[in-house]
């Protein structure tokens, strides 16, 4: 029986020119953003100037960048998406041939673990590529499936719906402020939470922000409630006007 580390050495150098191969024909390094759709398994990868490319993924594992751990989907319960089960077929190989990292739900690890575990996932699961999503704390290790396009796809119609479509920005998550703010005059920033850009969102979470007058009407009213709320008058925007404003009145 082929040792673990030959066998995953093995594997991660097969798929390195596949990877290469991958991020040449989509000009993945090419894109500053990402976005992702448990629902729908669809990850989203744009520019600015709406230059874009959607693909089919499942996701394989994380990473923690603070407890410094691994943990496959198939053991994670946070994650929401369907076809994390397919890597129970890694589960069974890594049983069938008693490699230990392959059957452990989660366990101490390094970076250099994840694209071994990517690598024998494209190998057993079949793909077309990798990709590595780097949240706040965590690193998110998805095995590309397929590409997928957006004229007349049902699937990217509902990721696109989840997002406002900005005149400037194009499709951007929506955020909410308050009705005195622009990107023109500073006002204060007041947010209810320290948000940053591209940060993960909690699903019932959003970037809210109010200026210095509502923050007093607040205070007034012990909180956001009837009265306090019709000062306020909320407005939507996307995540980019959010930012700009954000940027302008710490300035």
């Amino acid at each position: 029986m082929t040792e673990y580390k030959e066998f995953s050495e093995s594997e991660l150098n097969k798929l390195i020119p596949i990877q290469n191969d991958f991020k040449a024909e989509f000009k993945i390094d090419d894109f500053a953003h990402w976005f992702y759709d448990a629902d729908v398994e669809i990850l989203r990868l744009y520019n600015d100037d709406n230059d874009e490319v959607f693909f089919k993924y499942i996701p394989i594992g994380t990473f923690s960048l603070t407890s410094k751990t691994w943990m496959w989907s198939w053991f994670n319960n946070y994650l929401s998406e369907k076809n994390k089960v397919e890597t129970l077929k890694i589960k069974k190989f890594g049983e069938e041939n008693n490699y230990e990292k392959l059957t452990n739900g989660t366990f101490p690890s390094d970076e250099y673990d994840g694209w071994e575990f990517l690598a024998i996932a494209f190998e057993i699961l079949n793909g077309i590529g990798t990709y590595k999503i780097n949240l706040e704390n965590l690193e998110y290790y998805v095995l590309i499936t397929e590409q997928v396009y957006a004229d007349g796809n049902s699937e990217v119609k509902k990721l696109k719906q989840k997002k406002l479509e900005c005149g400037n920005h194009g499709y951007r998550r929506p955020a909410f402020v308050c009705q005195h703010l622009d990107s023109e005059t500073k006002r204060g920033f007041v947010e209810s939470f320290e948000a940053t850009p591209d940060m993960d969102l909690e699903d019932e979470e959003h970037f809210e922000a109010w200026c210095d007058e509502c923050e007093k009407i607040r205070i007034k009213y012990n909180g956001w409630n009837e009265e306090s709320e019709k000062f306020v008058n909320i407005k939507m925007v996307c995540e980019n006007c959010y930012f700009e404003m954000k940027a302008l009145n710490n300035s």
